[in-house]
């Protein structure tokens, strides 16, 4: 298994971008933005995606140096069409407009429709909360075979749904994220399981006759098998709550038949940005957040080295962790990224 630096990981997926059509501030923040999910730890959202999103780029599906744009504007509610752009890039203009309203008014309510894969939610979440806002993200997909049940069926009807909670911290560099998929696990984690030839923990997944099993490539199979919500009934009621507020709410559409099996992907999001200091003294909030998470944090850990954590804290820990000793990627996953950087004319060595 390979170990990449984060600096040559970031190059490479630069350059990948770059070559695919972007202005070279595009291809930044995208590259910036996979790499810091692998920094994370959140593989399935790093640059593994490149290959799915150079053959959307191919189809049709994705527009590079497309930024999104507002169609309505009723001071702190907004509809952002982000006009087929790369995720990432629609995805941060919608959440920088949010923070700007919000620091206008109070609170603001953005509603993105129409945009590529936006990558992990938490992202947008920290943008918000090293701002000094609190934000709340809702997340679906179209534009894809379902992958995720509902509570009791035995096959997939909506995708993996995520939903963000963020706001600041106990120290402006410890900001609380909480950012989830309402599946068992993010689809993505699927594929990284597929490509190390790893199975999957029990009670995740079904496969195509609504049986449980272990072995993800059941979601690489016609008629695919599908992924279970975290929580039994109160992960389905999220799931079934962010498809609505980001596909129904924001008018980017919902999972029905007709916008399924594209092999691309679009994700609404609904997101909520709110300046706090309208509603409390923002030094007392402060105090009170540094306060209760010592409070927390300090209960005795059931395992000597498992402390208790808040939300945020793995991903911070994983980052530390991955800058000092390079970003693990598995041999299947490195092969497929220099195989799709060929298609672009970036050599990559597999």
């Amino acid at each position: 298994m390979p170990v990449i630096g984060a600096g040559e990981l970031n190059g490479i997926a630069r350059r990948v971008f770059t070559a695919a059509g972007s202005a070279e501030e595009e291809a930044g923040i995208i590259a910036d933005h996979l790499v810091e999910a692998n920094l994370k730890g959140h593989d399935s959202h790093g640059v593994g995606m490149i290959p799915s999103y150079l053959r959307n780029r191919d189809g049709g599906k994705v527009a590079p140096n497309q930024p999104g744009r507002v169609v309505s504007d009723t001071g702190s509610i907004i509809v952002y069409d982000g006009e087929r752009g790369w995720g990432q890039i629609v995805a941060r203009n919608a959440t920088l407009l949010g923070i700007e309203r919000a620091r206008r008014d109070g609170v603001a309510v953005v509603a993105l429709k129409n945009a590529h894969h936006i990558g992990r939610v938490g992202t947008y979440g920290e943008i918000c909360a090293a701002a000094g806002m609190v934000s709340l993200h809702f997340v679906n997909i179209t534009d894809q075979v379902p992958a995720v049940s509902p509570w009791r069926g035995r096959d997939a009807r909506f995708g993996t749904n995520p939903l963000c909670i963020a706001l600041p911290g106990p120290a402006p560099e410890r900001p609380v994220i909480a950012d989830m998929a309402t599946s068992r696990i993010a689809m993505g984690k699927v594929r990284v399981a597929r490509n190390k030839g790893e199975q999957i923990a029990a009670d995740t997944l079904l496969d195509k006759n609504g049986n449980p099993t272990s072995d993800p490539r059941v979601m690489y199979e016609q008629p695919r098998g599908a992924l279970l919500t975290f929580g039994e009934h109160k992960g389905y009621a999220l799931a079934f709550i962010c498809e609505m507020l980001a596909g129904a709410v924001t008018g980017s559409g919902t999972m029905r038949p007709e916008r399924q099996d594209a092999r691309s992907v679009t994700n609404g999001m609904l997101t909520i940005v709110l300046d706090p200091s309208r509603l409390v003294d923002r030094a007392w909030m402060l105090e009170e957040i540094e306060a209760m998470t010592a409070f927390i944090t300090a209960s005795p850990p059931r395992q000597p080295d498992q402390p208790v954590l808040i939300p945020g804290d793995p991903e911070r820990a994983n980052r530390e962790r991955r800058l000092k000793d390079g970003v693990p990627i598995d041999d299947e996953t490195w092969r497929e990224v220099a195989a799709a950087a060929r298609t672009v004319n970036v050599l990559v060595e597999a």
